[in-house]
C-alpha cells in the first residue's frame, strides 16, 4: 500500500479533528457496505490516505473505530430531531415535521439504515457497550414526550397515545421504505426510489401517525 505523503501526514497530525472526521466518514461508508467482519481497515487507511498506525492512534482498534461509527450515526438523527422548534408549532403539526424530518434524514442517510440493519445481525451485541446510548436515545423520547404533552392537554390527542409507540411507528416506517425499496421495486414493478413515489410516501408518514394519534 502507498503511504500517504509527508506534507499529508503532518497536516493530518496538526488537524486531529478533521483527520477523526474522515476517518469516520469513510468508515461509515466501508462499515455500511461491507458489515462488521467484512470491513477492513487497510481500505479505511488507504481511501483516507493515512495509515493504520493513525487510525487504531485516534480510535484504539477495529471495534472501537465501529462503535464510533455507530455513535455518530445515532448522533445524527438525534441532533436533527433536536432542531425541530417543536414547542412553537401545534400538536399535530410538531409531530407531523418529526415524522417528515425522519423520513427525510433516513432517505438521505441510508448508510444509517444498513448500519442498523447490521447491528441487527449482530443481535446488538456492540450497540450494548455504547456508554452514551442512553444519553443518544433520551432526547429522542424527549420530543416526543412534549409534542404529546401538548396534545394531550389540548385535547387533540387520544390518552393512550405514548412516545414509545410513536417513536416505533415512525421509525419502523421510514426504516422499512429506504430499507427495501429496491426489492419493492422489483416484486411489485414499482420504482420506490423515484421521486414522486418517495414525495408520496413522505406525506404519507405524516398523516399516518397524526390521524393515529388523534382523539376521536
Amino acid at each position: 500500500m502507498t503511504e500517504p505523503d509527508t506534507t499529508d501526514r503532518s497536516t493530518r497530525l496538526r488537524d486531529p479533528e478533521r483527520t477523526r472526521a474522515d476517518v469516520l466518514a469513510v468508515a461509515t461508508e466501508v462499515f455500511a457496505d461491507s458489515g462488521y467482519s467484512g470491513a477492513r481497515i487497510d481500505e479505511i487507511a488507504r481511501r483516507t490516505r493515512t495509515t493504520k498506525r493513525m487510525i487504531y492512534y485516534y480510535f484504539g482498534g477495529k471495534e472501537q473505530l465501529y462503535l464510533a461509527v455507530l455513535e455518530e450515526a445515532y448522533r445524527g438523527i438525534r441532533e436533527a430531531e433536536q432542531s425541530l422548534q417543536v414547542q412553537e408549532l401545534e400538536p399535530a403539526e410538531a409531530l407531523r415535521r418529526l415524522a417528515v424530518l425522519t423520513y427525510d434524514h433516513h432517505l438521505k442517510h441510508s448508510d444509517f439504515i444498513r448500519l442498523v440493519a447490521i447491528e441487527n445481525i449482530h443481535r446488538g451485541r456492540f450497540i450494548s457497550e455504547l456508554e452514551s446510548l442512553h444519553d443518544l436515545n433520551t432526547p429522542a423520547m424527549g420530543v416526543l414526550d412534549g409534542i404529546i404533552a401538548q396534545g394531550h392537554k389540548k385535547g387533540v390527542f387520544r390518552e393512550e397515545v405514548n412516545a414509545l409507540d410513536l417513536h416505533l411507528l415512525i421509525s419502523s416506517y421510514c426504516v422499512f421504505q429506504v430499507a427495501n425499496r429496491y426489492t419493492f421495486s422489483v416484486l411489485f414493478d414499482s420504482e420506490f426510489a423515484s421521486p414522486q413515489r418517495q414525495h408520496q410516501m413522505r406525506s404519507l408518514i405524516g398523516d399516518v401517525v397524526v390521524r393515529w394519534a388523534a382523539a376521536d
